[in-house]
């Protein structure tokens, strides 16, 4: 889904709002995010799942094609676990539509 699929989704439900500030909404919902993970904080939503930061430790790593060894600074990757409604809905278990989860 896109960005901008999400925000017409934003603007037919809550049609009292305009675009800008649906998008400014939005764009601020995205910043907190990253900067909390930034920040070394995980982010938790209910039903939907928690989003944490893993730590790639530094390390030589060899180039296969040419045999040399380099060495690979300490960088972060993201680690998603999925919530039991998202499951649940996922997986047609439970809830038909996700607006019966909530």
């Amino acid at each position: 889904m896109l960005k901008s699929e999400i925000l017409e989704k934003l603007q037919k439900k809550h049609d009292n709002l305009n675009s800008e500030d649906i998008e400014l909404l939005f764009n601020i919902f995205i910043k907190t995010i990253s900067n909390s993970l930034k920040n070394g904080k995980n982010i938790e939503m209910r039903g939907f799942g928690t989003i944490s930061r893993k730590i790639n430790r530094e390390k030589f790593v060899r180039n296969p094609k040419t045999n040399e060894k380099l060495f690979k600074n300490k960088s972060y990757k993201l680690h998603f676990k999925i919530g039991k409604i998202l499951h649940k809905i996922i997986n047609k278990k439970e809830f038909s539509n996700i607006e019966d989860a909530y």
